[in-house]
């Protein structure tokens, strides 16, 4: 059983005072039968009393406030925790059971909620690569590991060229994106065929550095599969998640497992940048540099708007 340090710093700088920050944070990791949280820790400029609350879809979040003025905003997650490796799906039950089962439970609490159908110009284009993946005797698993292998197949892997607002119209049209991109679009597609599917935030982690969106936050889908329970799959890498991925939060799509966000009172001129360093537990000689993996500047001094909550969301998971 792998065991890592994940080391998360988002920081804020302003080039002038702000004050009256309030935030909310989803960094907390889940807790469960697939990983042990040995140790975790939130360290936040000021030291500011945080609330911990469970939400509806039964993620540990944070809530926080800063008053004071202030010219930079650092919030550092450190995480020490044990993954195990996924068991697959190993039953004979036959696929039209399964598909029975589906159709019984999507309109019951929780599954409803995955459930969601999304309103896009590009739906039939989308209902029919789907019908090329499907026949009759296709069960819901394997179903699935089709739609994550065709997004893995047809959409590039490119930063830098969608964002957290960009919707599915877009994102089928580049055909690319990063791992949030790749996620939304397999959630589109699993819950077409009556299949509940979730978003999934957290990390992966770095082995021989052969993954996309390693040393980075990472996204993917969660499937639920008749008979068995939630299972991830990794339309990013194309694969089925196991040991090497570390979840923060599940919900119907990233809106809901935003890592960082709140608003502030001040100006809108700022500068976001976020690193994650990730190691296997063991100690290292010497201090990785913890370089940003994502930075963002605005810079719109005159601009009387609030734009805190937008920038935070802008946090693109790759």
């Amino acid at each position: 059983m792998p065991e890592y340090r994940i080391k998360h710093i988002t920081r804020y700088t302003y080039p002038a005072p702000v004050i009256d920050s309030a935030n909310q944070v989803m960094l907390f990791p889940i807790n469960d039968l697939q990983q042990e949280v040995k140790k975790h820790d939130l360290i936040i400029t000021h030291q500011p009393a945080v609330e911990v609350f469970t939400d509806y879809f039964g993620n540990r979040t944070g809530i926080f406030s800063v008053i004071r003025p202030h010219t930079e905003l650092t919030i550092q997650s450190n995480i020490e925790i044990i993954t195990k490796e996924t068991e697959l799906p190993a039953y004979d039950t036959a696929s039209e059971t399964q598909w029975d089962n589906l159709a019984m439970i999507r309109e019951q609490f929780p599954y409803l909620d995955f459930m969601l159908l999304e309103n896009f110009e590009a739906h039939d284009e989308v209902m029919t690569a789907v019908k090329t993946l499907m026949s009759d005797s296709i069960t819901p698993f394997n179903a699935a590991r089709e739609m994550s292998s065709f997004v893995y197949n047809n959409f590039e892997y490119k930063k830098g060229i969608t964002n957290v607002e960009t919707q599915v119209d877009e994102i089928w049209k580049l055909k690319a994106g990063v791992c949030q991109d790749f996620a939304h679009i397999l959630l589109v597609m699993l819950r077409f065929v009556g299949i509940p599917a979730r978003y999934v935030s957290g990390y992966i982690c770095p082995k021989n550095h052969e993954l996309r969106g390693e040393g980075a936050t990472h996204a993917w889908v969660e499937a639920y599969i008749p008979f068995y329970g939630w299972l991830g799959f990794d339309p990013t890498n194309n694969c089925i998640v196991s040991d090497r991925h570390v979840r923060l939060a599940i919900g119907r799509s990233f809106t809901d497992c935003t890592p960082v966000k709140g608003t502030y009172k001040g100006t809108s001129e700022h500068t976001l940048e976020v690193s994650v360093i990730i190691d296997n537990g063991k100690p290292q000689k010497e201090e990785v540099p913890l370089k940003p993996v994502f930075s963002y500047q605005v810079h719109n001094p005159a601009v009387p708007d609030n734009s805190y909550r937008r920038f935070m969301e802008m946090q693109q998971q790759q």
